[in-house]
């Protein structure tokens, strides 16, 4: 059997272009990066970039793991994946909520914060929350499980390899994506200007609140729609 024929390949492609239309609009890189650079301001450019780069490979693992054992895992726990967007959607507004609200920072508080938040504590958000729930969040993951699920097929062993390839290749794609993104945020951000870049800041964080209602809106949706349709059937 060849597995480099045109039908085995065309799986591949497809499952490549599925994974990335679906996931990309809801991980959105762009949108996250002013929060990056607000969590990191009193890193250097070299700590910011490992940071990215660590940022992105979490990205790739959690997209990975999440196509392909996130609905085993879901299942063995008995957990459905309302519960996890309800979650974590109320996880992502909370941060945002927080991050609305914040004062701005003064030149004392910003010089204060130099020394406080060194690369070791910066590594330590890597993954909470800058990794989860800000960049690849509940959506995300909520997708990356349904994709990973759509991806498996009863037609044959080859064609399942060949989506899951697709697939895990898409995850690679965006955490490389994320990792550019983030590695240069700051230079695009500072074109904005101090007061505008707080604007964006604050109108991020709001945006961000709206999808975490929105998340948890849809898990709220998907839990309550199946029962009252078996009211309206009795």
């Amino acid at each position: 059997m060849d597995f480099l024929s045109l039908p085995y390949l065309a799986f591949y492609g497809k499952s490549l272009l599925f994974a990335l239309i679906g996931i990309l609009p809801i991980i959105n890189p762009l949108a996250s990066a002013p929060l990056f650079v607000d969590y990191t301001r009193g890193l250097s450019d070299e700590a910011r970039a490992r940071l990215a780069r660590r940022i992105g490979h979490s990205v790739m693992v959690l997209l990975s793991c999440a196509m392909v054992m996130g609905s085993y895992v879901l299942d063995f726990f008995g957990v459905s994946l309302p519960a996890v967007r309800i979650a974590g959607g109320m996880v992502v507004a909370s941060i945002a909520w927080r991050m609305l609200g914040a004062q701005q920072v003064t030149s004392d508080d910003a010089t204060q914060m130099v020394h406080a938040l060194t690369e070791d504590k910066a590594i330590i958000k890597a993954f909470y929350p800058l990794t989860f729930p800000l960049t690849c969040g509940p959506g995300s993951i909520a997708v990356a499980i349904a994709i990973g699920a759509s991806l498996h097929t009863r037609r044959g062993v080859p064609e399942t390899l060949f989506n899951m390839a697709g697939g895990l290749t898409a995850a690679v794609l965006l955490g490389l994506l994320v990792s550019f993104t983030f590695r240069y945020s700051s230079r695009l951000l500072h074109r904005l200007g101090e007061t505008r870049k707080i604007v964006f800041l604050r109108l991020m964080a709001f945006l961000l609140l709206c999808v975490g209602v929105e998340i948890i809106w849809n898990g709220v949706q998907a839990l309550v729609t199946p029962l009252l349709a078996g009211a309206a059937a009795s």
